[in-house]
This record gives C-alpha cells, structure tokens and sequence, in this order.
C-alpha cells in the first residue's frame, strides 16, 4: 500500500512538472548603437525647445523576463558625440560650460533597481554619473519586444525609456534658468544578445 501511494505521490509530482512553465533564464544583450539612440530636450530662453542627442552610446543588459526586478542595466556616452546639427552650439556643448567633455568624456548609467509596473512597464532606477558627479535617476521604461530581428537574423530586445534630470544638480549651471534646468531625455534602445 506504501509502494502505490509512493508511486501515486511520484505520478502527480512529475505530472504537474510537466505542465507548469519552464522560467526563462536571464539573458545578456549588448546595445546596438545603430538602433539606439539617447536624446535630450531643453528649453531654450522661453523661444522653443533645442533637441540633441549622444552619437555614441554602448553598454549592455542583462534582461530576466521572468523576473524583471533582477534585470541590470549599464550604459556609457561618449560626450564628445553630442550633436544638435548646429557644430559651434556642439563645441560650446563639449567645453568647460556644459559637458567638459575634455575632462569627463564619458557618461555612465548603472542601475540600482527595477520596479515593475505592469505587464511591460518599469521604473529603472540607477545612478547617473555626469561631470563626476553622481546621482541617482529614475527612468520610465517599456518593455517593447523581443526575438530575432527581421533585419540582423539576431536575438534582439527592444526597450523605450523617458525621464526628467536636473542638470544644475550635476554642476551644470551655465545659462540657467533662461536655458532650462530640466532636462527631457527620451532613449530608445535595441540590444543584441551577446
């Protein structure tokens, strides 16, 4: 009678694990800088809003699906790539005033924490480090696709993410507030599984 039960018990135990999911493991992506791309927003004196962007942006991600809150984020800039299509506003941007991108040629991003907000909605927490000053952001991020690109026969992820920064907070205070403090930054990445 013990042996039956035994053998029922190990019946069902192996039956649910057939029917029950298997959790995907968490993968790693490197960011594809020709689909990737870090955008800034800022108010220009009240007239109109400037919009820029990084031309060089890396990093990786490790991304669990399954548990989403365990995924880690980290990316660099190269502030010397900061482009507004205007190249004397692009030079004063790399001097001393803005960026210095002389003295601190890279940004860098690294999370700290992800929440879940929804089935593909998060709040990427990490600290932004800017003029070498480091402080913590928070970035609204949505989770956009996964599977092999179309175009690069590659496992691809796709993530959009939106935020506010102060820049005065990391030392930038030329020209404010008439050139606005809070910056817009609108970053839409494709990263490759490595």
């Amino acid at each position: 009678m013990k042996k039956t039960l035994f053998a029922a018990a190990l019946f069902a135990a192996t039956a649910v694990g057939s029917v029950v999911p298997a959790f995907a493991a968490p993968v790693s992506y490197k960011i594809d800088p020709a689909h990737t791309a870090v955008v800034f927003i800022v108010n220009h004196v009240g007239f109109s809003n400037v919009i820029g962007r990084f031309d060089t942006v890396g990093g990786d991600v490790t991304f669990d699906k399954d548990a989403v809150e365990k995924s880690v984020v980290n990316v660099t800039i190269d502030t010397t790539s900061v482009d507004t299509n205007h190249a004397k506003r692009d030079e004063h941007l790399r001097s001393p005033d803005f960026f210095n991108a002389k003295e601190f040629p890279k940004m860098t991003f690294k999370s700290t924490k992800i929440e879940k907000t929804g089935d593909k909605t998060g709040k990427l927490h990490g600290d932004l480090t800017m003029l070498g000053v480091t402080k913590p952001v928070v970035l609204d991020v949505t989770f956009n696709k996964d599977g092999v690109s179309p175009a690069s026969k590659m496992e691809t992820a796709g993530f959009s993410a939106r935020g506010t920064v102060k820049r005065t907070e990391f030392g930038m205070k030329y020209g404010a507030p008439a050139i606005g403090d809070d910056i817009q930054l609108l970053i839409e990445v494709e990263a490759v599984k490595s």
